[in-house]
């Protein structure tokens, strides 16, 4: 064994709850542990990178994590959580999911068969697929009542006077099909720990029941804590959605900028549950932080450690450099090099003035692109006053009431970006 797990993840706090027991029995030998990820989405969000951290604290403290892709629960809907059921997902999407996912989980745990701990993934769909209804209920759901369903956080939320919903039979049977999964992995995978999050525990529960009942097992729960920001906004959502770890649906410097934009008492939790810092590294980066905040070094080095994780040092550079840009002294050479959809990233916001390319063959003057042609400035005779007290940049470059655009100056083929002292920015776009 090469540390302790549970104490790894307890200094982190990364445990919301855990079984009495859980810690002597993955000390005693090699144990296997599943956390279930929702297959919805072909990409996971930065909300699941806490349970894939667990897995992977698990399988450095020498034991093998089993990710089991929900493909038959992702058919029902899990009600923890939610007010609403889930809209159901063919096999062919969830195939297409379960491949991407699987892309990324390997980027956090070694699915190296060689190893007696390596990884493994499975989707419950293949074992539920051909599970008859008649033999489920004969099989699983007569081991346990509906009183003790009924007795479930998730389920009485949804069945409270405060929901409107109400919850279908579908998804009153999730937790039977939840637990199923976990006796199944106990037999076929000699699994004997579920990990999620907090609001798992009772789904978690009754897979030890059904274990307890059904083959006198032991089986052990153990959840994270679900991870809210200081400031009370969601984690892991922007005003534009989730941030997810495919760069398609979530570029490296807005994933980068996510992180390096946590507040200081965000920061100071972030950095032990999303990075593998040890506590004496994270411990002297709090202390350098607090000696001085100014400098955000606590943030910095968060954003620098998950950016490489989940994308690549390369994919870091890139985003470093993107954001020189918009915050620091950069010059026409490092516009140029950003490629066009983390340039438009960057100044996603900027007022911004689509004009044709051919404007660019009539002397297009400074006054013009400030003014008669973009609105930027309010009038011609204001365009000239900035031109004349040399507040007027192109492409960062300093320029005066002679300059004129011309195709030369465009980044990517098509923009020029004229800034007005520091804090004002514009872009044209030429089509």
């Amino acid at each position: 064994m090469k540390n302790d797990f549970i104490e790894e993840v307890t200094w982190r706090g990364m445990i919301h709850d855990v079984m009495p027991g859980t810690q002597n029995h993955l000390n005693e030998s090699t144990r296997a542990a599943y956390v279930g990820i929702d297959p919805t989405a072909d990409s996971l969000h930065i909300g699941h990178l806490v349970s894939v951290m667990m897995l992977r604290h698990f399988q450095l403290a020498g034991h093998k994590p089993v990710a089991l892709v929900g493909g038959a629960t992702g058919m029902i809907g899990d009600p923890s959580g939610k007010s609403q059921e889930r809209n159901f997902l063919d096999e062919a999407t969830l195939r297409h999911n379960q491949n991407a996912l699987k892309a990324q989980l390997s980027k956090f745990l070694e699915f190296d068969a060689k190893e007696d701990n390596s990884a493994i993934l499975v989707n419950n769909y293949d074992w539920m697929k051909d599970f008859s209804f008649l033999d489920f209920i004969r099989d699983v759901g007569k081991h346990i009542t509906v009183n003790y369903m009924m007795s479930k956080e998730s389920v009485k939320k949804r069945l409270s006077s405060e929901s409107k919903e109400g919850m279908s039979f579908t998804e009153f049977t999730y937790q039977l099909v939840q637990g199923y999964d976990f006796l199944h992995l106990y037999r076929t995978q000699k699994c004997t720990l579920q990990m999620g999050g907090s609001d798992q525990w009772g789904n978690i529960t009754t897979g030890t029941e059904l274990i307890r009942r059904i083959d006198q097992g032991k089986g052990f729960a153990l959840t994270c804590p679900l991870i809210t920001k200081a400031d009370g906004t969601k984690f892991g959502k922007t005003a534009t959605g989730n941030i997810w770890l495919d760069p398609k649906k979530t570029s490296p410097y807005k994933f980068y900028q996510y992180w390096i934009n946590t507040s200081d008492e965000d920061a100071e939790i972030f950095i032990k549950i999303f990075t593998f810092l040890s506590q004496k590294e994270i411990s002297d980066l709090v202390n350098t932080h607090k000696e001085q905040p100014h400098l955000r070094q606590l943030q910095s080095r968060l954003a620098d450690e998950i950016t490489a994780a989940v994308h690549s040092e390369k994919d870091l550079d890139k985003a470093k450099e993107a954001s020189q840009v918009l915050f620091g002294k950069s010059t026409e050479e490092d516009l140029a090099k950003l490629d066009e959809a983390t340039f438009l990233d960057v100044f996603e916001g900027v007022p911004l003035k689509e004009l044709s390319k051919d404007i660019l063959n009539d002397n297009f003057d400074m006054i013009a692109a400030l003014s008669a042609e973009t609105e930027f400035l309010s009038s011609n005779g204001e365009a000239r006053r900035a031109l004349k007290e040399n507040s007027i940049s192109v492409n960062k470059s300093k320029v005066g009431l002679d300059y004129t655009l011309t195709e030369k100056d465009l980044i990517n083929g098509k923009y020029v970006l004229i800034n007005k002292g520091k804090k004002n920015t514009y872009l044209i776009k030429f089509n």
